[in-house]
Parts: structure tokens; C-alpha cells; sequence
């Protein structure tokens, strides 16, 4: 019964061993040293992408605002909407980046890699969804917003983009900037007003893109395969 016992023992043990030594490769490959890697590159794709977006958004309507306040400096702040509408997105891979920074787990006290390359996708994924989400919606507000706010800006003035007269070339406004005449409405005109709006729902609709990278983000940095 003893010499039985042993046996067993023994054979309980290279099985384990065998098992051990199957799990090893697997671990391996599931958990490379180099996912760590992969999953900063997310956290550098949502941040820097995001900002790209928000300083390209702010450049091109901020030009657009101080070209349109020379002559008409009651204008400023209500065009401000695109810069601000721009500074937005920067913040949305802000969120996101430190969400992914605080999900990227260290190594053990072994120096064994605990991070895994499935987490480590996911995190690229969600930091390339906020991030480049970003730099088209900042792209398309700085663009919509340097345009409308021109547009505005020549309503306002009685401009037109191929002047046929001295005072069209001139640049002169017909329409009078006061608060008796005109009120807070900075040309008096419903023209403009309704290009303000129209501006107005374009540039919401453009956040939006950025919005929706940021809720997909949000989800997919939530998909998690320990090693352990």
C-alpha cells in the first residue's frame, strides 16, 4: 500500500509539472512583454489625436473671429461658440487617456508580465476611437466654424465675395451697428441670424463625431483579460 501511495504521489506530481510546462507558452503568448507597449500607444493615440483635433478646430475658427471682429467687435463673443465647441475635444482624450493610463497594469513582484495583449488591444482600439473620432470633429468644426463665421461677418457688412462696386470693395456696411437702431443684434438683419443658426446646428452635428468616439472608448477600455 505504501509502494502504491508513492507511486501515485509521483505520478500526481509530473503530471502537474506537465501541466505547468503546457501553461507556460500559453501564458507567453497571451501576455508579452511588449503589450505594455501597445497599450500606451492608446493612451498617446487618445491624447495627442484629441488635441491635434482641438488646436486645428481653435486655429482656423480663432482667425476667422479676430478677422470678423475688426469691424464688427460685438460678433466676438458670439462667435466664440467654435473655439469653444474645439477646446471640448481635448478634453474628451483627456478623460479617455487617463481611464487607459490607470487600467495598465504593472508587473508583478517576479518581474512576470501580467498585462495581456487582448487588454492591450483593447485599449489601442479605444484610444484610436477617441482620438482620431477628435481630430475629424475638431477638423470639421474649425472648418465650418472659419467659413461661417466669414459668412456671417460679410452679411453683416454687406460684403460679396466678387465685389462689382467701389463701396462692395470697400467694404463698408449699409446696415447700422448701434444698440438704438439695431439692439443687441449685431447687423439688424434676419439673414444673418439664420446663417448664425444654421452654423450653429452644423457645428453641434460635428461634435457629435467626437461624442460618439468617446462613448465607444469608454466601453471598449472596459474589456479586461488578466493573466493571473
Amino acid at each position: 500500500q505504501t509502494r502504491n501511495k508513492t507511486q501515485n504521489d509521483c505520478q500526481f506530481h509530473e503530471s502537474t509539472l506537465y501541466t505547468m510546462a503546457d501553461e507556460a507558452p500559453i501564458t507567453a503568448a497571451l501576455c508579452p512583454s511588449w503589450a505594455t507597449g501597445v497599450g500606451y500607444l492608446g493612451v498617446a493615440a487618445a491624447v495627442v489625436l484629441s488635441n491635434w483635433g482641438s488646436a486645428w478646430g481653435t486655429w482656423k475658427s480663432g482667425v476667422s473671429m479676430v478677422h470678423t471682429g475688426i469691424r464688427h467687435p460685438k460678433s466676438v463673443m458670439k462667435n466664440v461658440i467654435p473655439i469653444v465647441m474645439a477646446g471640448v475635444i481635448g478634453i474628451y482624450g483627456l478623460i479617455v487617456g487617463v481611464i487607459l493610463a490607470q487600467s495598465i497594469a504593472k508587473p508583478d513582484s517576479d518581474r512576470n508580465n501580467v498585462y495581456s495583449i487582448y487588454t492591450a488591444m483593447a485599449h489601442l482600439a479605444a484610444g484610436l476611437c477617441c482620438g482620431v473620432s477628435g481630430l475629424v470633429a475638431g477638423g470639421c468644426i474649425g472648418i465650418v466654424g472659419d467659413y461661417g463665421i466669414r459668412a456671417v461677418g460679410y452679411r453683416a457688412n454687406s460684403i460679396t465675395l466678387f465685389p462689382t462696386s467701389q463701396a462692395e470693395s470697400e467694404g463698408y456696411s449699409n446696415i447700422p451697428d448701434s444698440d438704438a437702431d439695431g439692439g443687441d443684434d449685431v447687423s439688424g438683419s434676419d439673414d444673418q441670424n439664420k446663417l448664425f443658426v444654421g452654423m450653429l446646428i452644423m457645428l453641434i452635428f460635428s461634435e457629435a463625431l467626437a461624442l460618439y468616439g468617446l462613448i465607444i472608448a469608454l466601453i471598449v477600455s472596459q474589456h479586461d483579460y488578466p493573466c493571473r
